[in-house]
């Protein structure tokens, strides 16, 4: 009997990026307990490193992810109170269980550091989920997006309303969650759900040089921007801009900052003499 490759492989490379590949493309990727294990370990690791600068997610094989193993059995079980037979069981249960997706997911969104995920191929369910709690989605042509939640007469209750409705607002929400509708990638660009849609042979190419260019930028820029943006996103015109300011207070006193306008403004000066 031949040992089960890793559910997840993880690799660093040179310029400070981690790889995180999904890898049971025989199981379309779906989401086992194993790689949530392995991602956690990844993503927090990334957090508290400061020599990793952007975090990737990509997959194998014809599926990108078709969402949480929900044949394998291998679900966390936080406590017996939570395992259904109530409304309020099954709220917690969403809410402490699930492979500790809802954790994760939050995790990754409050990291100040990057997150990319990249989608070669059909991206649904809790695969879905995941990816919204990512700063950028990158998606090949081949892509595409589904919640499949509602043929069972539920909803993605893992942040798939919440996160889908405040990215591309009500109305693109009710044509994938309540119409039950998938979308190409190409529809997907128009949504706003993902930035960019690249062709199936240049997908990988333009994803690493896209982390590539990520990881070429200001670190404490894009933590404060990351902040920055969540928080005005919540808050009227006044109170965002108050953010703004607060947030570049810090940032313009950075030696960093400090020392790359003083260099500009000599690099002008000289220009002008």
């Amino acid at each position: 009997m031949t040992e089960e490759a890793p559910h997840l492989l993880v690799e660093d490379t040179a310029e400070g990026i981690v790889i995180a590949t999904l890898n049971r493309p025989e199981k379309l990727n779906a989401i086992s307990r194993e790689m949530m294990d392995l991602l956690t370990e990844a993503v927090l690791r990334f957090r508290d490193t400061p020599e990793l600068k952007v975090f990737l997610i990509r997959a194998t094989g014809r599926y990108f992810s078709s969402g949480a193993d929900l044949r394998s059995g291998d679900r966390r079980v936080v406590s017996p109170a939570y395992t259904g037979g109530s409304a309020r069981g099954i709220r917690e249960n969403h809410r402490l269980n699930l492979n500790n997706m809802q954790q994760l997911w939050d995790e990754m969104e409050h990291i100040e550091k990057p997150i990319v995920v990249a989608h070669q191929a059909m991206c649904v369910g809790g695969g879905l989920e995941m990816s919204l709690s990512c700063d950028f989605r990158l998606a090949a042509k081949s892509a595409g997006y589904a919640f499949p939640e509602g043929l069972f007469g539920v909803l993605p209750a893992s942040n798939g309303v919440s996160r889908l409705s405040r990215m591309c607002g009500p109305h693109w929400a009710r044509w994938l969650i309540m119409a039950n509708k998938p979308a190409t990638a190409d529809l997907a660009l128009t949504m706003g759900l993902v930035h960019q849609v690249y062709e199936d042979d240049v997908f990988e190419a333009e994803v690493l040089d896209f982390c590539r260019h990520l990881a070429k930028q200001n670190g404490e820029q894009m933590g404060a921007a990351k902040v920055a943006i969540e928080l005005c996103a919540e808050l009227g015109r006044d109170q965002g801009r108050n953010v703004e300011r607060m947030a570049n207070a810090g940032l313009m006193l950075n030696p960093e900052y400090i020392k790359g306008m003083e260099q500009y403004l000599k690099g002008v000066g000289g220009k002008k003499g």
